[in-house]
């Protein structure tokens, strides 16, 4: 549960230290001292999105702290310990956001994303806002609220999966087809394309040796004469420097009689005769093996311009050809194929619609089961909010087959009787706004069962109804804050005497601007406010009797 929250500098707050208890806690002040303000502050450290107008004006952040006792709660621990956020059993949660509107999260003092600081604080607290009940009109949460009760998640989620992959093979299947009537003409051209380079018989290996081949070639004769001149310089001229060194060895080698340590030259001189012979030699194969080849130039030349003019055609380095016509041939390949890749799309069409109507089926066996459930159990609950004759009827109907989706094939659609002796219809035509509320608390009353969250938070869900009934309601919520924590933002004195604790949000003026604080209060002062729930601007004598007759009785069924 929340044990712990401290706000800075956020909206009208400057400074707010709370500590909470468990059972129900009531909410109460004046119209406009910001009530709410509490939720938004937790609502932020529990993910939701920031803006710079959270900021306190003139100060540079604003900063909640968050504490949770998770020592009850295992998934919780669990989630921590998942995710290298476990710090000796403490679930600590904090939201620092800048003036400029950056914000950061930290969980036990690491930091966290927002996604990851939604998906904890969705194990930790359920708000329902003021609002709560109206969205209880639309379909959409109609259906959410009863696969909720039926527990459906991950069957939700296979469905969800199985038909998104049914949707995009779907579309993947119908371009294919598509295209079938180009497909011929595309077949006959990358054809066309495949002939022309295959024509030309070369890898990229060869590419690169034909550019080497073309250099020699158009060289041949420079290389001739070059080479010959370099011959003779090595070997056949008078002077050549296989001559001379030749005649420096022999003197030296008579000089070496005379002193031994001409030894190491005459070695070394030797071996220069030996590499000069060798590449004499080797200089000779190639001279011998080099011509002059005009036809094998033009040839060479040929497949070159061939080359280029096919590279310029497709836009590609020429070294890149080879790799186009793979692609090609892939391509080629795959159009030839077609007719057999759209009967394996088919018959993978077909599974996955056979899957999906299974799934879809099991859901809607499963919405029936719970809509029985959920209607009497809301039904009965509706007896004790004073909606004597209240009925709630939850039909599951098919969806027409072009308007499946993902959370399956049914429509789910809340019908309600608020009187004795008429027929259930649907909620948007006959609830009044005070049943709309007292509907949507029957409803979280029931998910509280099924639902492990610790902490539970009603913003004004009482608006609408007054009098016995709203006494009705906070019995209901005192009740629930049995089970679990439970926070209630009321106006009405009747909810508000129900709670085991009791907080009051004030608003002054300080230095010419709005502060709100937040105060537990004590017997004595839960007297005085609920007297001024009761009796408004004058505070009499009358008001705070009732307010202690009220406070009393409200603990007698406990």
């Amino acid at each position: 549960m929340l044990s712990h929250l401290s706000i800075r500098d956020f909206a009208i707050i400057d400074r707010s230290e709370l500590q909470l208890d468990a059972g129900m806690t009531a909410l109460t002040g004046e119209t406009g001292a910001g009530k709410s303000i509490l939720l938004d502050a937790l609502g932020l450290v529990l993910g939701d999105r920031a803006e710079s107008s959270s900021v306190r004006e003139g100060a540079a952040k604003a900063e909640i702290t968050a504490s949770f006792s998770i020592a009850a709660n295992a998934a919780v621990a669990d989630w921590l310990a998942a995710l290298d956020f476990d710090e000796d059993g403490d679930c600590l949660l904090r939201r620092v956001v800048s003036a400029d509107g950056r914000s950061r999260g930290y969980i036990n003092g690491r930091p966290a994303t927002l996604a990851q600081l939604r998906e904890l604080g969705e194990m930790l607290v359920d708000i329902h806002g003021q609002h709560a009940h109206q969205s209880l009109m639309r379909r959409e949460v109609q259906r959410e609220l009863l696969d909720d009760h039926a527990g459906h998640a991950e069957l939700l989620a296979e469905t969800a999966e199985v038909h998104r992959r049914w949707r995009r093979l779907e579309r993947d299947y119908a371009e294919l087809r598509a295209a079938a009537e180009q497909r011929e003409q595309r077949i006959d051209m990358l054809r066309y394309q495949l002939q022309e380079l295959d024509g030309l018989g070369l890898g990229s290996e060869e590419i690169e040796n034909l550019d080497g081949e073309h250099a020699r070639l158009a060289n041949a004769g420079r290389l001739l004469d070059a080479g010959g001149q370099a011959l003779a310089q090595l070997y056949e001229d008078e002077y050549s420097a296989h001559g001379l060194l030749s005649s420096a060895a022999q003197r030296l080698a008579e000089l070496q009689a005379l002193d031994a340590d001409l030894g190491e030259v005459n070695e070394l001189i030797a071996g220069a005769v030996i590499q000069v012979d060798e590449a004499a030699a080797a200089l000779r194969d190639y001279l011998g093996r080099t011509e002059l080849d005009p036809r094998r130039l033009a040839f060479v030349e040929q497949q070159l311009a061939a080359l280029h003019d096919l590279a310029r055609k497709h836009r590609v380095a020429a070294s890149e050809l080879p790799a186009l016509a793979e692609r090609l041939r892939g391509e080629l390949d795959e159009l030839e194929h077609a007719d057999a890749s759209l009967a394996e799309m088919a018959a993978g069409l077909a599974d996955l619609q056979a899957r999906y109507a299974a799934l879809a089926e099991r859901l809607s066996a499963g919405r029936k089961a719970a809509a029985a459930r959920l209607g009497e159990e809301v039904s009965e609950y509706l007896q004790a909010l004073g909606m004597t004759g209240g009925q709630l009827a939850i039909d599951v109907e098919p969806l027409a087959e072009d308007k499946r989706a993902a959370h399956g094939a049914d429509e789910v659609i809340f019908r309600v009787s608020a009187n004795a002796g008429r027929s259930p219809q649907p909620l948007a035509r006959v609830a009044s706004g005070g049943e709309l509320s007292r509907i949507s608390l029957a409803i979280q009353m029931i998910a509280s069962r099924y639902r492990p969250v610790p902490t539970m938070i009603f913003d004004e869900v009482d608006s609408g109804i007054g009098g016995g009934i709203a006494e009705v309601v906070g019995r209901q919520l005192r009740a629930l804050g049995t089970r679990c924590q439970t926070l209630c933002v009321t106006h009405l004195p009747q909810v508000a005497a129900q709670a085991h604790n009791h907080l009051r949000v004030s608003k002054e003026v300080v230095d010419g601007a709005a502060r709100t604080s937040l105060q537990a209060l004590g017997d004595e002062q839960r007297v005085e406010e609920i007297a001024r729930m009761l009796g408004g601007v004058e505070i009499t004598a009358q008001s705070r009797a009732h307010a202690e007759q009220m406070i009393a009785t409200a603990g007698r069924d406990d």
